[in-house]
């Protein structure tokens, strides 16, 4: 696929026209594209706490615009930039500076783990590097909660050079209550802000209360370091005048900020900032405190901190190396728009995971990982969130996948859930990972049941330890048994997209059902399994209860009652997807070849609506959906990337990359339901099933970075 440096979508009959996202503004150039939203600090361990974002219709204006946490919400992070006495706003600083001046965006780039901007601050050229390692084989990196902040100066020979940067206290959750320590050890100036009485667990709009927020640096060989605390206005008119702080730190008020200052001298050259956030207990599992990874290493912040500083030359080198790969592979597995499209999502997946140890032993040979369901109701670990998103983990990091069923099967082990079928997730809301001993939940039988399995297969598949399947033996095989029972003859029930409500008889639902079972029975050398799950795709594919009279597609609903004889009803069948990653054969290859046939005829404005019941469309069902029905030169699989490339490049969408979006016009028009255009995004934002964008990538196969 040929990039453009801009597209228009058409979008006939209908007379939308999206504006074009130019790659030069302003003589600005984005590469590889402008994104929704840059990830600032997307380090793992964010899930609810100090994520931060800058939509990508306010780069151009990055000396004024202030960064926003995930929700939208709005953060202060601000950096000043001093060159022979004359300031510079560089980032996040709308309000004034005496005497300064506001420097021009000339580059934005992001890569997997960086997003970089260049701007011109006079006769100097000032280079932020926002950096959030994704290593998800070193779990002690993988697990520090900070993400970096590089200032470079260059272009000054003979100039005096001074950097700045400050935070305040919304990074903390709240207003008016922050308590601020500031501590320097191993040369590193740190302060840490808390919420005074707030309890464990607590947290407000999404982020957590009962942590403490990092902000430090450390001194570059050519550089030495200043911190005060105060009204920003105070602040940084006293970096402005002076090129340091006064070391006053002992106070915090509502509305104030801490920063951090380096005196470079002279000929400039590069500081760096760390933030993040901190918590002693990090998530309730059963009742029992899980801790950060690294705090068996590094218990105290501090220690932390320092060691993420020393780590930064080995982070740095591995990233380098990660994002030249992946662009590498993404290029070569479906061209350049496919690339964008995974070098923008690896963080947000990676950021959205707690790689955590027990609190107490600091066993690190007790690993969980845990997950929040983001942008809808919070659940904890729900596995029609680890579904979609496992084929990112299945090409980068294969155990991931276990690590997050670990909570999952150990809770189901204890036989506290006594329903046939499997658990939807083992908490209602993160971070409490309390199981649902009371039955109480958000039932999806054969959805979860079937998940399950085939996250099983895929960790299996990935890693060849069927020792820890064999483990779970008992338990997988009573959640074949239900699908034997109920997965071609279903009750009235929910799937993975709830919002549509429930239906009996779900053609994609049975789909898994048969993948699952013929899954199992390989897992497990047992063919009564596999033949049950061939028998299901028999019946829905060659004996065509589940196809239209013509057979040209897979209908919303099968059975030969007259409900659901609706030919016109259609359903995107993201559920075949596993039966070409693992070559299970459960159905044809001329199944696969009637959806490649199929789907871009029911093509739309901006893409193909997930199923005939809804106008949005799903950036990471429709990349299993593409990946499953290449057709005949890829063109089926290409045009369901082009689809979230389009989205995700139209100009519209300023979100943290939303996973869900209006492919045609809703009852209202050229609009989708909720009102919003074709082509804009449908409320979900910075969600880990982004990582199903890596299904077209995982047909190459399981762990691709070794």
């Amino acid at each position: 696929m040929k990039r453009n440096l801009w597209q228009i979508p058409i979008f006939a009959p209908f007379e939308l026209r999206l504006a074009p996202p130019t790659a030069v503004v302003d003589h600005t150039l984005y590469s590889p594209v402008l994104p929704p939203s840059y990830p600032l600090a997307a380090a793992a361990a964010k899930i609810d706490k100090s994520t931060a974002w800058i939509p990508g219709n306010q780069v151009s204006n990055l000396p004024s615009v202030r960064p926003e946490f995930w929700t939208g919400s709005t953060l202060n992070w601000g950096v000043l930039a001093r060159v022979d006495s004359t300031v510079y706003k560089v980032f996040g600083v709308p309000s004034y500076v005496p005497g300064s001046k506001s420097a021009s965006l000339r580059r934005a780039q992001y890569t997997s783990t960086h997003s970089i901007f260049t701007l011109e601050a006079g006769k100097a050229t000032v280079e932020l590097d926002f950096f959030s390692p994704v290593s998800p084989k070193n779990y002690l990196r993988q697990s520090l909660p900070f993400s970096y902040l590089t200032v470079s100066v260059s272009g000054t020979a003979e100039s005096s050079v001074q950097v700045y940067s400050d935070i305040d206290e919304n990074w903390t959750g709240q207003s008016g209550n922050t308590i601020s320590e500031f501590s320097t050890a191993n040369g590193v100036s740190l302060f840490e802000l808390s919420v005074d009485g707030a309890t464990t667990y607590e947290e407000v709009n999404d982020m957590a209360l009962w942590g403490d927020v990092v902000f430090a640096s450390r001194p570059s060989n050519s550089s030495s370091v200043t911190q005060q605390s105060g009204l920003p206005s105070s602040v940084r008119a006293q970096f402005a005048s002076n090129g340091t702080l006064d070391g006053v730190t002992s106070r915090f008020s509502a509305g104030d900020v801490v920063g951090i200052a380096h005196d470079l001298g002279q000929a400039g050259g590069s500081v760096t900032f760390a933030i993040g956030y901190v918590r002693e207990a990090a998530v309730n599992y059963l009742a029992n405190s899980r801790t950060g990874y690294y705090r068996a290493s590094y218990p105290e912040t501090p220690s932390a901190v320092s060691y993420f500083f020393d780590d930064y030359p080995a982070a740095q080198a591995e990233s380098l190396i990660m994002d030249a790969e992946l662009e590498q592979k993404a290029v070569a597995a479906a061209g350049t728009n496919y690339s964008d499209i995974l070098t923008l999502t690896t963080r947000q997946v990676f950021g959205g995971s707690d790689l955590t140890i027990p609190g107490d032993s600091l066993d690190t040979g007790d690993v969980m990982v845990f997950l929040k369901e983001i942008s809808s109701d919070g659940n904890v670990n729900t596995l029609d969130v680890i579904f979609p998103a496992f084929p990112i983990w299945y090409v980068m990091a294969p155990e991931y996948i276990r690590l997050l069923l670990e909570p999952i099967v150990q809770y189901l082990a204890t036989g506290l859930w006594t329903k046939p079928f499997a658990i939807h997730d083992i908490g209602t809301h993160y971070p409490y990972a309390t199981g649902h001993d009371d039955q109480k939940e958000e039932d999806m039988p054969v959805e979860e049941s079937g998940n399950l399995i085939l996250l099983v297969y895929a960790y299996v598949a990935a890693t060849g330890n069927k020792a820890w399947a064999v483990q779970h033996h008992t338990l997988l095989q009573k959640y074949a048994e239900y699908l034997i029972v109920d997965g071609l003859d279903e009750s009235v029930q929910l799937a993975t997209n709830d919002c549509c409500g429930p239906l009996a008889n779900q053609t994609n639902l049975a789909i898994k059902a048969a993948v699952a079972l013929n899954a199992y029975g390989k897992l497990f050398d047992d063919t009564s399994y596999s033949l049950k799950g061939l028998e299901f795709a028999d019946e829905l594919y060659e004996k065509g209860i589940a196809l239209d009279e013509a057979r040209t597609h897979f209908k919303l609903q099968y059975g030969n009652d007259v409900k659901y004889n609706k030919d016109i009803d259609y359903a995107v069948v993201f559920n075949i997807y596993p039966d070409i990653l693992f070559t299970l054969q459960t159905f044809p290859e001329s199944a696969h070849d009637m959806l490649a046939s199929f789907y871009p005829t029911i093509h739309g404005p901006a893409g193909i609506a997930l199923d005939s019941r809804v106008d949005w469309s799903s950036t990471f069902w429709t990349s299993w959906a593409g990946a499953a029905s290449p057709g005949k030169n890829d063109t089926t699989r290409n045009l369901f990337v082009d689809d979230v490339w389009g989205y995700m490049t139209n100009g519209i969408n300023t979100p943290p990359f939303s996973d869900r979006w209006f492919a045609i016009p809703g009852s209202g028009g050229l609009v989708g339901g909720s009102g919003d255009p074709v082509g804009g995004f449908d409320a979900w934002r910075n969600r880990p099933v982004v990582g199903g964008h890596f299904a077209v990538l995982a047909l190459k196969g399981p762990d691709q970075f070794k």
